[in-house]
C-alpha cells in the first residue's frame, strides 16, 4: 500500500539498531506502533501527545490522505537514528462516526469480492482472488489476487469500475503473500508465523535443510504455501556455528578405542558416530572433544598416507581407575550384617569366648549347658480320652 512508503516498520528498525549498536541511546523521539489490518506490518507514527493504549483506534494521516489505524502498543521511546524523520502524526482517536464509517467499508469490502469473484468466473481468467480493501473515504478499492502467469485484466478492471463507480487497482501478489493475509495452521499445529508476527519474508534456500540434516522430502519441509518453511531460518545461525567446531562426515579420527572413520555427526549433542578400523563392525559413539581428528573429510588420492602407528589418543596411556581401597585405605567395607557378624567372631581369642567356636550354621542353636541348666518344667496330665469299641465287620461289638 502506499503507505507503507512514507513509515518505517518496526522490523526494518530492530535491523538498523543491530547495524547501529554504538549509537547515542540519549537522543530519542516518542513513537507509537500502528497496524492497518489486524495482525498486519506495523509501523512507526508521532502520537502527538496522545495518551494512546495497545489496541485503540486512531485516525492517521498516510500518503493517500486519513486512514483508519490499530495501537499495536502504547508510545514508547526509540533511538532517533532507528526511526525515519520527520514521522507522519496520529491525528486524533476514532469517534463513533468513523467506527460506523469503518463497518461500512468491511460490507463493502465483502460485496466487492464476491462481485470481483463472479467477474472473474465469467471472463474465465486464469487468477485466484485473496482479498479486497477499500479505502477509509472510498476513494479507491484495491483486489489482491495469485496467479501462475501474467494475466491480462483490463476489462476486469473496466467491468468493476462501472459496478463500483470508483478507482479499482488490482495487485498481484506471491504464495506467501496469500499465506499470509489468509492465515491458518501449519504441520506444526501452529498458526502461520507470517501472520502471527513475522513481518517481511527472509530468503529461505534448500541448503539451509541439508545443513541442518533433515529430509528434502518436499513435504516436510513445505509450508502450505508450497515454499519452503521460513523456520529453517530461525536455527540456521546456530547450525553454522555449530559445524565450525564439528568434524566432517567421513573424516579419519583417532579416539580412546582407537582410530576409525566417522559415518554419522549430530551437531546439537556434539557427537560422532565412528566405525572402527581394525573391527569395521563395531561402531562406537563419542564428544567431539574426546576425538582427534587425523584427516578432515573424505579421503582425496592427493592425500598423503596416514601412519600406521599414528594415534594421539589411544596411544596414549589411560589413567587407572580409582579403587575404594584407594580412596579408603583404613575403612573396610562390610556389605551385610552377616559379614560383620563373622568379622567380630573371628576378631575374639577362643579363651575370652568360654564356648567353642560356632560355625555359621550353628550360630542360632542353644549351648548344651544352657538347656541342662534351664529347671525342667512339670509336665502337665493330659486328659483321658476315652477309646470308642472297635465293630467288627458283622456288626457286632468287640469285647
Amino acid at each position: 500500500m502506499e503507505e507503507e512508503k512514507a513509515v518505517q516498520s518496526a522490523e526494518t528498525c530492530e535491523k538498523d539498531c543491530a547495524a547501529c549498536a554504538g549509537c547515542d541511546a540519549s537522543e530519542t523521539v516518542t513513537v507509537v506502533d500502528i497496524c492497518f489490518r489486524d495482525g498486519g506490518k506495523i509501523y512507526y507514527f508521532d502520537p502527538n501527545n496522545l495518551q494512546l493504549a495497545a489496541g485503540d483506534h486512531v485516525m492517521i494521516d498516510t500518503a493517500r490522505g486519513m486512514e483508519y489505524g490499530i495501537c499495536a502498543s502504547a508510545p514508547h521511546s526509540l533511538p532517533v537514528r532507528c526511526a525515519v524523520l520527520p514521522l507522519r502524526k496520529v491525528l486524533r482517536k476514532a469517534t463513533e462516526n468513523d467506527e460506523k464509517i469503518r463497518a461500512e467499508n468491511l460490507k463493502k469490502e465483502e460485496e466487492a469480492y464476491r462481485v470481483c469473484q463472479q467477474k472473474i468466473e465469467q471472463r474465465g481468467l486464469d487468477m485466484q482472488l485473496v482479498s479486497a480493501e477499500c479505502a477509509f473515504d472510498g476513494s479507491k478499492i484495491l483486489f489482491f489476487f495469485t496467479a501462475d502467469e501474467r494475466v491480462d485484466f483490463r476489462e476486469l478492471v473496466k467491468d468493476l469500475a462501472s459496478v463500483f463507480r470508483t478507482r479499482i487497482e488490482l495487485r498481484q501478489i506471491g504464495v506467501r503473500d496469500k499465506a499470509k493475509m489468509v492465515g491458518g495452521l501449519g504441520i506444526c499445529g501452529r498458526p502461520f508465523c507470517c501472520k502471527q508476527f513475522l513481518d517481511d519474508f527472509e530468503p529461505v534456500s534448500i541448503k539451509m535443510a541439508k545443513t541442518q540434516n533433515l529430509s528434502l522430502n518436499p513435504t516436510k519441509i513445505s509450508g502450505t504455501c508450497g515454499r519452503l518453511m521460513c523456520c529453517l531460518k530461525y536455527e540456521q545461525d546456530a547450525y553454522e556455528d555449530l559445524i565450525k567446531s564439528a568434524p566432517k562426515a567421513e573424516s579419519f579420527v583417532d579416539t580412546p578405542d582407537g582410530r576409525g572413520t566417522i559415518t554419522d555427526v549430530n551437531l546439537l549433542r556434539q557427537t560422532v558416530r565412528v566405525r572402527m578400523e581394525k573391527t569395521p563392525d563395531e561402531v562406537g559413539t563419542y564428544k567431539t572433544d574426546e576425538i582427534y581428528v587425523i584427516r578432515n573429510g573424505k579421503a582425496k588420492k592427493t592425500d598423503p598416507p596416514i601412519p600406521e602407528d599414528f594415534a594421539p589418543i589411544s596411544s596414549a596411556p589411560r589413567r587407572p581407575r580409582m579403587v575404594a581401597e584407594d580412596v579408603l585405605p583404613d575403612v573396610t567395607l562390610i556389605r551385610d550384617q552377616k559379614e560383620q557378624a563373622e568379622l567380630q567372631d573371628d576378631a575374639q581369642p577362643a579363651e575370652e569366648q568360654g564356648a567353642p567356636r560356632r560355625n555359621h550354621h550353628q550360630r542360632h542353636r542353644k549351648p548344651l549347658g544352657e538347656a541342662e541348666a534351664q529347671p525342667a518344667q512339670p509336665q502337665q496330665d493330659k486328659p483321658n480320652r476315652r477309646r470308642r469299641p472297635r465293630r467288627r465287620r458283622g456288626g457286632e461289638k468287640a469285647e
